[in-house]
């Protein structure tokens, strides 16, 4: 056995239970395809797959087996995130072409760090439960990455394309080699081309990324001057039995690549509602659609700084990345940085947003209860759109949108299945069926916000305890109570902190101890201090240390300070501060 494989089996027993038999008892199994819970099952693992499934008093467990009692709880199949770009990473750096802050943060950088990340980025998304990405648009160099972890147990299935073929190229990824997102095509003989040099990295399906013009009255004509170089990409990619996605939110768009032979569209239409033909369309080609209602909404409060982050963001998601959403509150005010502050600030944005919305939510409800097949996707990795926790603000957008638990469940699981053709592998808790399945404390039926309180995921049959699949490290629990602060969030900036924690002026007076008197002061500072802010300009982490060099904006006053964290047991036992 290869070291690399040894090492792979003592990390994988480290954190996950193997068993060959495992029984969950006396669980509510979620059936996603018939839209019903079912009492008192007992499911049976083996292996990767489930091989029973029965009353509970019907199925005989053997001495020695392992028993996850699941009374009270509740059994779904593992989600799937139908829309992701590995090359982006949610944070203000992710899109140059959205806005150009390379000074800031050189893209070379940006890219190296999201390769870096890809694996810990996978994890996250097993913590919520989402047991199956596709990226619906990467680059050769992540495709090749792809391949480490194809056979890793441990970590969701990946499905990517390529490259998005496009008619239209940013020019900040020209010259980028294998990490170009975009290929630019020209004619019909370069969108042939295009799908035939990404067969050798082996895609699960190509995306054309259909842009048009801006203005209105020239979309019509934009899309169908373009339609050749569509109906050639697909045509060609159907030959060699892959799917084709395509990113089109105008109304005409959609249409056009339904019409010839798109299969799976990756946004709403946004520009107006949809008419029963259109919906009609969609169900004859079996069309699968996956709305992405949040992604818009992340851009313009992350440029206006209306940011709305939540506690299971501050847990879930990357806090690096997270923390640069806040970093327009110290980029120099430069005229571009002003000008994304004022415009997506303005009402004139916020109401395009807003209708927008309106437009995507309502056709999704018409969509939806039409029986076109709805599939989950969050668009995550663009700005303001943070990896896996992201997934939870998708389902409340789906549920404002006037779609039912049990809609949701499914375009959560059985549908982000069929978007890559693996509906009989997984999707939904049956016999033969791969054993992705999570273990709820509540009925997400009930309340769609009880998706979050998993206390089982199962994948591939392991057995994994959320907090074990991807522990905190100590720079992590820096960073998140940093991005608390900063976001006068008093919950979440004590969450890293351990309760008899304690607090010093360098390098032994003793400010204060415990998380209540804590509590006490640090809200009356949220409470009543203007314009609070603290930058980070530079952190060292030395084993359990996390040395943080700080500079804090009160009202007017600006100071520098050095914050020195002590960590023992997961969370912050001792802070140093050095003025």
């Amino acid at each position: 056995m290869s070291f690399k494989k040894i090492t792979t089996a003592l990390l994988l027993l480290s954190f996950c239970t193997v068993f060959s038999q495992t029984y969950i008892t006396n669980v509510s199994v979620g059936d996603v395809k018939n839209q019903k819970m079912v009492a008192n099952q007992t499911v049976q693992i083996s292996g990767d797959r489930i091989i029973e499934i029965n009353r509970s008093k019907k199925i005989k467990i053997p001495e020695g087996a392992n028993v996850i009692d699941g009374k009270d709880k509740y059994l779904f199949p593992g989600m799937t995130d139908a829309h992701i770009h590995f090359f982006q990473s949610g944070g203000l750096y992710a899109r140059p072409d959205a806005i150009d802050l390379r000074m800031e943060m050189p893209h070379y950088k940006e890219l190296a760090l999201a390769h870096e990340s890809m694996e810990t980025t996978l994890k996250r998304y097993l913590q919520v439960g989402v047991t199956n990405v596709i990226d619906v648009g990467a680059s050769v160099s992540f495709l090749q990455q792809r391949n480490d972890f194809i056979e890793d147990d441990q970590l969701p299935s990946v499905y990517m394309t390529g490259p998005l073929l496009t008619t239209y190229e940013p020019s900040v990824y020209a010259d980028l080699g294998d990490e170009k997102p975009f290929n630019l095509v020209q004619s019909v003989e370069d969108g042939i081309q295009m799908v035939q040099a990404q067969l050798a990295y082996k895609p699960d399906f190509i995306k054309i990324w259909y842009i048009t013009s801006r203005e209105p009255s020239e979309v019509e004509a934009s899309a169908r001057k373009n339609l050749p170089i569509v109906q050639a990409i697909i045509k060609e990619a159907h030959e060699h039995n892959l799917k084709v996605a395509v990113h089109a939110t105008q109304r005409i768009t959609a249409q056009l690549a339904v019409e010839n032979g798109c299969d799976y569209l990756v946004h709403s239409v946004d520009d107006e509602v949809v008419k029963e033909d259109f919906v009609a369309l969609l169900k004859e080609r079996k069309t699968i659609l996956c709305p992405t209602l949040v992604v818009h909404g992340g851009y313009v409060n992350t440029f206006s700084q209306a940011l709305k982050i939540n506690n299971y963001d501050l847990l879930r998601s990357d806090p690096v990345q997270l923390g640069t959403l806040m970093d327009l509150r110290h980029i120099a005010d430069t005229a571009m940085v002003n000008a994304y502050k004022t415009s997506s600030g303005s009402q004139k944005q916020q109401n395009r947003l807003k209708k927008g919305d309106s437009i995507s939510m309502t056709n999704l409800k018409i969509l939806a209860d039409a029986g076109v097949i709805i599939a989950t996707g969050t668009d995550a990795g663009n700005i303001g759109t943070l990896h896996a926790s992201s997934y939870l603000n998708e389902l409340l957008a789906m549920k404002k949108s006037g779609l039912s638990n049990w809609q949701i469940m499914q375009a959560s699981t059985l549908n982000g299945a069929k978007v890559v053709g693996k509906e009989t592998e997984f999707g939904s808790i049956e016999v033969n069926k791969k054993a992705n399945l999570i273990l709820l404390n509540a009925n997400p039926i009930e309340d769609i916000n009880n998706i979050t309180s998993i206390q089982t995921v199962f994948n591939n049959g392991l057995v994994m305890e959320p907090n074990e699949i991807l522990k905190a490290t100590p720079a992590d629990l820096a960073q998140r109570q940093l991005n608390a602060y900063n976001l006068r969030n008093i919950d979440a900036f004590l969450e890293p902190y351990a309760e008899d924690v304690e607090v010093y002026n360098y390098p032994d007076e003793l400010r204060f101890k415990g998380k209540g008197t804590m509590r006490e002061g640090y809200s009356k500072m949220f409470e009543n201090t203007p314009n609070l802010h603290c930058e980070l300009l530079g952190r060292i982490v030395q084993g359990n240390v996390v040395i943080d060099k700080e500079r804090v904006r009160f009202g007017d006053k600006i100071m520098e300070a050095v914050a020195i964290y002590h960590i023992e047991g997961d969370k912050i036992k001792r802070v140093y501060f050095i003025q």
